[in-house]
């Protein structure tokens, strides 16, 4: 996008408004708002704020920042009020007073990694998510409750699929802003849905999910229901993961992962990659599964992992590898949930991988798994020497500590300060009295 192009749009389009947003440590979309009249102010990196009152940045005596607009990353929001004109918006990247990128903001953390794999030759981390939400329906005064869209199941079709004109409806919307939608339908879950957008870049990617969130979000509520992406909103029903697909690519040689002469068409560079996954998968776990809810969806049962192993099918493990092959071969990580903060989850796996590319010996390479890990008793896992993730958020707070690799992706700001932030999480909800334990215990 040129300066011309973005000022025209907004001419053409009548945009009274202008969005700068950016994402915080935990994953939230923040936004500075300003008047359509000050885009040169914009453009020209001019927008303030007070970073002091954002979770993960600075102190109070080091509070104004600077918001960089990333040009191309300019957007009609179809979904906002545009009665007295319309909305747009800017992703931005964070930047202190010298001119300097801040160390914290979450995009700089993942642009970092990616220039540490462009220094190893490959040119692109492509990265393909897959959301899934369920709706709720919102109570007549607005306030939330847990009465799903329907009662219907995995690709289920109305009238049993409740929630089908409102999936149509954040599918197109998503289409009119650009997004290329290959798939939505209906999950396991009541109330449970998906929604698939085709791969891009990592960068281009992490901000996609972001939007999509908004999107569906905006759209659900429009039509009376709370979307929620929380990992387990339901007890004894699936849970809500976003499937990530990565694959490496050089422009010279096409996608990395492929090699048609190798045991299951896999790269010795494939397996290098999920073995520096595997290898750092307990101390990953605080960036892939950050909040307390997200271990209760990390359980035997609902089809999500618990075992940190690979398999070209096997929908136990953590890492399965699709059945696609060529251009399309990639690595699904099937642990992370729609509550991580994509930048920082993606920054932690793109480095664990790389260091298993550039570290693991090929006669360390951790071996595929084909058994059903869910039919195998304890001492059948430890003889396999077969790896489980953390149960609690606590565990993974414990392993994510000692995380040499981790400390220095985040580095000596955002480190600290994540794990300030998840430690309050924990003893906030250790010490809170639970309605379980009131049902159970109360008359005894």
């Amino acid at each position: 996008m040129k300066r011309e192009d973005i000022k025209n749009i907004i001419k053409t389009n009548n945009v009274s408004y202008l969005r700068m947003q950016f994402t915080d440590m935990l994953g939230s979309i923040k936004a500075v708002e300003i008047p359509a009249s000050r885009i040169d102010d914009a453009l020209d990196n001019k927008i303030m704020f007070d970073g002091s009152s954002i979770e993960g940045f600075v102190r109070i005596k080091e509070a104004d920042m600077y918001l960089h607009p990333d040009w191309d990353t300019f957007l009609l929001l179809p979904f906002e009020d545009s009665s007295r004109g319309s909305v747009a918006r800017f992703i931005c990247d964070v930047y202190m007073p010298d001119g300097t990128p801040f160390q914290g903001d979450p995009r700089y953390i993942l642009k970092k990694e990616v220039a540490k794999m462009n220094a190893m030759g490959i040119d692109d981390l492509y990265v393909g998510f897959e959301p899934e939400f369920y709706l709720f329906k919102l109570n007549a005064d607005g306030s939330v409750s847990t009465n799903c869209s329907d009662r219907a199941s995995y690709f289920d079709l109305s009238p049993f699929d409740g929630g089908e004109d409102v999936r149509r409806e954040i599918a197109l919307m998503l289409e009119e802003m650009g997004f290329e939608v290959q798939a939505s339908h209906h999950e396991v879950g009541p109330g449970q849905n998906e929604i698939t957008f085709k791969y891009t870049d990592v960068i281009s990617a992490c901000d996609r999910v972001q939007t999509f969130k908004q999107v569906v979000k905006m759209v659900a509520r429009k039509n009376g229901y709370l979307a929620s992406f929380m990992p387990k909103p339901l007890n004894k029903q699936a849970g809500n993961g976003m499937h990530t697909n990565c694959s490496l690519f050089s422009k010279e040689k096409g996608d990395l992962f492929y090699d048609p002469n190798a045991p299951m068409q896999l790269s010795t560079m494939c397996k290098k990659w999920i073995s520096g996954v595997l290898t750092h998968a307990r101390e990953l776990s605080l960036l892939t599964n950050p909040i307390v809810n997200s271990y209760k969806r990390l359980v035997s049962g609902y089809e999500a992992p618990i075992y940190a192993c690979w398999s070209d099918a096997n929908r136990s493990s953590l890492v399965r590898i699709p059945a696609a092959r060529g251009a399309a071969t990639r690595t699904e990580f099937r642990n992370v949930d729609p509550c991580a903060n994509p930048y920082l989850a993606l920054a932690g796996i793109l480095a664990c991988g790389l260091e298993g590319i550039n570290n693991v010996e090929e006669k360390d390479i951790v071996p595929s798994v084909k058994d059903n890990l869910f039919a195998l008793s304890e001492d059948e896992i430890k003889a396999r020497k077969i790896i489980c993730l953390p149960e609690t958020l606590h565990e993974a707070i414990e392993e994510f500590k000692g995380s040499a690799i981790l400390k220095e992706v985040l580095g000596e700001h955002l480190f600290p300060k994540y794990i300030e932030a998840k430690e309050k999480e924990w003893k906030e909800y250790h010490t809170t009295v639970s309605e379980f334990e009131l049902k159970k215990y109360l008359g005894k």
